[in-house]
Parts: structure tokens; C-alpha cells; sequence
């Protein structure tokens, strides 16, 4: 393959791609690097890290262009995904913007910056590298003239509620969630089972009974749910803040949460 046709279908790829690509037709590996490097003098390529490159437009050559940090996300390792406040993000259902973008990868990878955009990697937990790829909650998407892998909607309504800190907090979490019209109740479920964490569980729980006229939640999605949950009261989050037992969920629930007061919160904290 051509240099400028694999530049035309990734406009973000790794070293390794490129080489097998180029190899692929009979080039040498060392006449590969060499065309690699050559593009990168010229400006046609900009190195983003270590192995990661993304493809200069003709139009942007030589007065910078704008970095697709969700292409690059995608493509930081071979198996990343978009997650998190990012993928509430792509998906155009995220309260705040962000400049950091979580990505999720079996493989061991630090966190980097470019410019001003952070890209932080997840682990992914065994019970889930272990699910069917059907069964992940995982999309593949055309953007940017490039593809990228996200986490669903689903997906990331549970991942957001089981580790907060990486959806930006309560109030982040509950207006970006709030954004999104529906949520296919049953994959959430499905997924909620295979995290197998209690207090995920009942966090769940607790936000779709908060929002059951809007997304059309049964009775069926809460009884599921409710046998998921803690047996005893667990508080909503690590800080331990006070609140009320919201039964049958055994969850301590902050005020502001309860009764989405997120005005009175922020006085608190100034």
C-alpha cells in the first residue's frame, strides 16, 4: 500500500500498522521507517507520542491544525477504547467539556499529554475481558475520516456510576446522563450483572428510579436490579457523606443528590 492511501484511511495510527501495511506490498521494513521519517520531516506527519502519529492535512501543513483527540484515543493501543466522561463526550452528552479523555485497554500504558489534551488509560477488569465481544458494550464508529471504538451509552451510564471520579461527579454525571432521551434497560442490566458490584448495582438502581417516567423504566428493570444490590447500607460514594437510607437501594444518599440540588452543593464548596 501506498504511504499517501494508508494517510487517507488512518488519519491516527500506530508505527505498527503502518509497517505492516507498507510491508504488505514487498517494501522492506528498513525502506518503510526510512518513508516514515521522511514524511514526518516534512511536515506531513505529526508525532503525538511514541509509535502514535496522526496525518497533517494538505490544507494544515505549516500553520498547525487541530489534533481529533478521539481518534487518538482510539488509537493509542491496539484494543483501546473510548469510556467514560470521554464517550458521554463523543456521543455529544456530556454537561461540561473536558480535555481529558479516558481511554479503556488490556494493555499496560501510562498516561500521556499532547498540547494541552491528556489521554489516560484504564485497566479493564478481568469479569469483563472475559465477556463476549457482544456482550462488552463496545461500538465501532466512522469519525473523522477515521474509525474509533467507544463504549455505548449503555455502557457508559454504569461506568460512570461505578467509578464517579472518572465521570466528573455527581452533578456532571447526573446532567450528562440526563441528556441522553434512551437507554436500551435491558444491556444496561445485562452489563450491571457482569460488573458484579453490589453498590454499582444499586447507584443504577437509584438513578433509574430517579428517572423512570423519562426513560421508560418497569417495574421488570428495578426488580433486576434491586436483587443486585447491597444487603446493608453502604454510602453513595467514598467520601462517606451523610444523607438519607434511600431504601430498597441500602444506599446513604447526600442531600443534593436526592433532591438534585446542585446550586446548594456548590455554595457548600466555595
Amino acid at each position: 500500500m501506498r504511504s499517501v492511501d494508508f494517510f487517507e484511511a488512518h488519519p491516527v495510527f500506530r508505527h505498527g500498522e503502518y509497517l505492516a501495511a507498507h510491508t504488505a506490498s514487498g517494501r522492506s521494513p528498513r525502506t518503510s521507517n526510512n518513508l516514515l521519517a521522511r514524511h514526518l520531516a516534512s511536515g506531513r506527519l505529526l508525532r503525538v507520542r511514541r509509535g502514535l502519529y496522526a496525518v497533517v492535512p494538505r490544507r494544515a501543513e505549516g500553520i498547525g491544525f487541530s489534533l481529533d483527540p478521539y481518534l487518538v484515543a482510539s488509537n493509542v493501543t491496539d484494543d483501546a477504547v473510548i469510556a467514560y466522561h470521554a464517550a458521554l463526550q463523543f456521543f455529544g452528552k456530556a454537561y461540561s467539556v473536558w480535555k481529558r479523555f479516558h481511554y479503556l485497554t488490556v494493555k499496560r500504558a501510562r498516561p500521556f499529554s499532547f498540547r494541552d489534551l491528556e489521554f489516560v488509560p484504564v485497566q479493564v477488569s478481568p469479569p469483563i475481558q472475559s465477556l463476549p465481544d457482544d456482550a462488552k458494550g463496545i461500538t465501532e464508529v466512522r469519525h473523522a475520516g477515521g474509525r474509533v471504538r467507544v463504549t455505548t451509552l449503555e455502557r457508559t451510564l454504569v461506568d460512570v456510576l461505578d467509578d464517579p471520579d472518572k465521570g466528573g461527579g455527581w452533578e456532571e454525571i447526573w446532567r450528562s446522563l440526563e441528556m441522553v432521551e434512551f437507554f436500551d434497560l435491558d444491556a444496561v442490566i445485562s452489563y450491571v450483572r457482569a460488573l458484579d458490584f453490589a453498590i454499582s448495582a444499586a447507584r443504577v438502581g437509584f438513578f433509574l428510579e430517579q428517572h423512570r417516567e423519562s426513560l421508560m423504566v418497569e417495574d421488570k428493570h428495578l426488580e433486576a436490579l434491586r436483587a443486585l444490590a447491597p444487603t446493608q447500607p453502604r454510602y453513595l460514594d467514598g467520601s462517606r457523606k451523610s444523607g438519607k437510607l434511600v431504601r430498597p437501594w441500602n444506599l446513604v444518599v447526600p442531600e443534593y443528590v436526592l433532591n438534585r440540588r446542585w446550586e446548594e452543593q456548590s455554595d457548600a464548596l466555595a
